[in-house]
């Protein structure tokens, strides 16, 4: 009996990083929409929409345009690039 534990265990511990894995291969093909409902510009706490192709996230009202780097958008208004008027 011993030796099905040890078995169980490596096949538990491997679904996990099989799930994260694909978490983490999805995010360079957009950002979750409940993501992107809930996130706000840091300054103006105006809706922000997605810019797929340059992997941004577009304040309008700020003129900002927030980079995603790794499916993870940086909310920093130091990071984010200008855009013009």
């Amino acid at each position: 009996m011993s030796e099905r534990e040890p078995n169980s265990e490596p096949q538990s511990n491997s679904e996990p990083e099989d799930a994260s894995r694909g978490n983490v291969s999805a995010a360079p093909f957009g950002i979750d929409p409940k993501l992107l409902e809930i996130l706000v510009c840091p300054l103006t706490k105006a809706t922000l929409e997605y810019d797929a192709d340059k992997q941004e996230l577009i304040s309008k009202q700020a003129r900002l345009a927030y980079p995603i780097r790794d499916g993870i958008p940086i909310m920093l208004p130091e990071e984010a690039r200008q855009l013009p008027d």
